[in-house]
């Protein structure tokens, strides 16, 4: 567009709106899309930025490890020469086109929001018909949510519909069936279980949340102040929340960790950097494999520890030692449990600054300037602190229970140092770590509280279930996005976290 066809003709460019330059100079990149179906694009690219941007950097460290690996010299001294191009393309290719399948997660983004938002006109006029008699505000709510309803209920359909390795079963038939058949197929449902919960829980967040917006109105019209325990519930909703849901996802990584996704167990095993022996003999103490006082064959599994770290193999012995000593839980590093606090904190935020550090620098990169530069070190600082101390808490919480705390409170008696072994210890860690998130801001602890709370959901259910109670799944997703979604149309702000900024992007006129 040129300035001469930006405005009328005989017209003085002095009298041309204010925000006129700023339009002329950026135009829209969507400005050429028809407005209805502007969300529904934005949707299925958003979809797919995500589907592919997080797989990108994992494909770059793997082919770095590769290359470092087969750029040293075979035994007979010749170089390795491997087709890194060829295996870049192809892993780059698959990345860049299996979300463009129709059953994948961008087309899942579209159909959702671009259903939504293409049935809400047609329905608000069929209820304009049908229902007359209610009031505008209630008719329009009721095809915001209806809309949203349905356009959610066959939109997760579309990824159901995908067939996944881990939700297919082999099973021997019957005697009673014919002949030369040996065996059938059985789907599971489940695939779709945590975008379900990640809705049932952003839901239950914004009931609750305009409940307690009510409640604090009706007090403030009434000309009561607002009491201590209404600002320390305000302050201390979402800490808890995290607390309580990371603590639950903690205690299923300890004792059931093929409950948890399997990256988010891989990543949590990563963070933790536990010596694998020392989990294995917690969770025999936990399921009466391994008791003290007795000879139960568990021996050399701790004894096996104390070799490596070059303690006394009679420390490992469950028959002999009630407990095993704390200095086995420290890896090595002594028997001061506050010590072995230190070192984690200190090795856990090293391994955090690696991880953070460069990402707040890649953001930097867009626009790079001294402010910007301090904002994002102290971004990964207080992040990595956090982390760092989640991880010491855990594992201070453990020594707190079997050294400093359980003794004195339930005894030094073999049953009780049993009791503690089998589970309170771990309990006590996982009730501690959470609150580490106190250590981050206010913005960053609902984003968290709302990112970890449906993982602590999918621990308490199972991840297959039969594929004719599949029904239910989708009923509890349609109804609460279209909670979600008919909720944002009237109050932004009451839609909090990352969805509520997403939805910003995509529903924008």
């Amino acid at each position: 567009m040129s300035p001469s066809t930006s405005r009328s003709a005989g017209q003085p460019a002095a009298t041309a709106p204010p925000n006129l330059h700023h339009l002329l100079k950026y135009r829209r990149w969507d400005a050429g899309i028809p407005p209805p179906l502007r969300p529904l694009v934005r949707a299925y690219i958003i979809g797919y930025l995500s589907s592919v941007l997080p797989k990108i950097p994992a494909l770059i460290g793997q082919l770095l490890l590769k290359q470092a690996k087969q750029s040293s010299p075979t035994p007979n001294g010749t170089p390795q020469h491997p087709r890194k191009a060829a295996l870049l393309l192809d892993s780059l290719r698959r990345i860049l086109l299996e979300p463009l399948h129709w059953q994948r997660f961008p087309t899942f983004c579209a159909a959702l929001v671009g259903g939504s938002t293409l049935l809400e006109l047609p329905l608000r006029r069929l209820l304009d018909r049908l229902a007359g008699n209610l009031s505008t505000v209630l008719r329009t709510r009721l095809s915001r949510w209806i809309s949203s309803f349905i356009a959610a209920w066959f939109s997760l359909q579309i990824l159901q519909a995908k067939t996944s390795p881990r939700f297919v079963d082999i099973k021997p038939v019957k005697s009673d069936l014919p002949p030369g058949v040996t065996s059938r197929t059985v789907r599971y449902a489940g695939r779709t279980l945590d975008l379900t919960l990640f809705a049932a829980t952003q839901a239950l967040d914004v009931a609750v949340g305009e409940l307690w917006s009510r409640f604090q109105n009706r007090r403030r019209a009434a000309g009561i102040p607002k009491t201590f325990v209404e600002t320390a519930v305000s302050r201390l909703v979402d800490p808890a929340m995290f607390a309580v849901s990371s603590g639950l996802v903690m205690w299923t990584w300890f004792y059931a960790p093929n409950r948890l996704p399997r990256s988010y167990n891989k990543w949590i095993t990563s963070a933790a950097a536990v010596d694998s022996r020392l989990i294995e003999a917690l969770r025999r103490c936990h399921y009466g494999e391994l008791r003290y006082g007795e000879n139960t064959g568990q021996a050399p599994l701790l004894q096996g520890m104390c070799a490596d770290y070059n303690l006394p193999l009679a420390w490992g012995d469950p028959a002999v030692s009630i407990p095993f000593p704390c200095d086995i839980v420290h890896m090595g590093l002594g028997p001061s449990c506050e010590r072995h606090l230190a070192s984690r904190f200190v090795r856990s935020f090293k391994w955090s600054m690696a991880t953070y550090l460069p990402l707040n620098l890649l953001l930097v990169a867009r626009k790079p300037n001294g402010r910007a530069l301090v904002r994002a070190l102290l971004s990964a600082t207080r992040s990595s602190t956090f982390l760092g101390t989640f991880i010491a808490l855990f594992y201070y919480g453990v020594c707190l229970a079997r050294s400093r705390i359980g003794p004195r409170v339930l005894g030094t008696h073999t049953s009780s140092r049993q009791a503690i072994d089998s589970g309170i210890c771990v309990a006590t860690g996982c009730f501690l770590c959470g609150w580490s998130i106190l250590i981050e801001g206010a913005g960053r602890r609902k984003d968290m509280a709302l990112f970890v709370a449906p993982r602590a959901l999918a621990t308490m259910l199972p991840r297959q279930y039969a594929l004719d109670k599949q029904w239910r799944e989708t009923l509890v997703f349609a109804f609460s996005t279209a909670v979600v979604f008919t909720c944002f149309a009237e109050n932004k702000k009451r839609v909090r976290g990352m969805l509520g900024s997403v939805l910003g992007t995509v529903l924008k006129p």
